[in-house]
């Protein structure tokens, strides 16, 4: 099944994305990773205020399959986190790239921004697996 990758987004290896507006990043899972779980019962996120080291746990997403952790993408400190996909886990297999986002981030370096695959980099990865 192919995917659609906003242009604008960068991807990690462990499928979460940063989509940055202006000095803030949203983060979430692919639409890729997402369909990988199947149906999501539960997600777990970190309080406001935290701060997240690229490449560590920030939570996890559970599904009827599985439990996956998910990995902050760049470091930065949570400023908000979505409450609608916390209270109703679906809003996130029903749109990852938009409202189904999970943290905005102050990041701590966004030059780790560009460390991050282009969506074109990450499609041909995940056409791959």
């Amino acid at each position: 099944m192919p995917f659609n990758f906003p242009e604008h987004f960068r991807f990690a290896d462990s499928h979460e994305y940063a989509n940055s507006d202006d000095d803030l990043v949203r983060i979430g899972i692919s639409a890729f990773a997402v369909d990988q779980l199947g149906d999501i019962v539960f997600v777990d996120l970190p309080e406001v205020g935290t701060s997240l080291e690229r490449g560590t746990s920030f939570g996890s997403v559970e599904s009827v399959k599985a439990v996956e952790e998910m990995y902050a993408p760049i470091s930065g400190e949570v400023l908000q986190r979505n409450e609608a996909v916390l209270a109703s886990p679906e809003e996130l297999q029903n749109d990852p790239h938009g409202e189904g986002w999970l943290l905005l981030l102050r990041p701590s370096d966004p030059s780790q921004l560009n460390e991050l695959m282009d969506s074109a980099s990450y499609a041909s990865k995940v056409a791959a697996d």
